[in-house]
């Protein structure tokens, strides 16, 4: 019995672990409807002390953790798959109205796509 009760302990264990976990991807390029995609330089947070710098310099007042663009350049979605460019951070942003300085909302794209 002990056996038994063994064998099946270790076969669900076993079967555990093959479960499969979804892995984030950034959406294509396409989805952005913000347009248009953004390159930035750097992709991280409002708390980030560069980015908390320039919005509080332009006025901006944000949550913690809103995920920001910084140094952003427009991307022509028309190139994206096939010769679009960024060496740096693609990002979907909400708010491109700070020329170039700092992109808010703003989540990552996949250009291949």
């Amino acid at each position: 019995m002990f056996s038994k009760s063994l064998i099946a302990f270790v076969a669900i264990v076993a079967a555990s672990g093959a479960i499969a976990t979804p892995t984030r991807r950034n959406a294509p390029a396409s989805q952005c409807n913000t347009a248009p995609v953004q390159c930035c330089d750097t992709s991280t947070t409002s708390s980030n002390p560069t980015a908390a710098s320039i919005l509080q310099s332009i006025g901006v007042v944000l949550g913690a953790d809103i995920p920001v663009g910084l140094t952003c350049t427009p991307i022509t979605v028309v190139g994206a798959g096939s010769g679009a460019v960024c060496n740096a951070s693609p990002l979907c942003c909400e708010n491109n109205k700070f020329a170039g300085l700092i992109a808010i909302g703003c989540t990552p794209v996949d250009l291949s796509l």
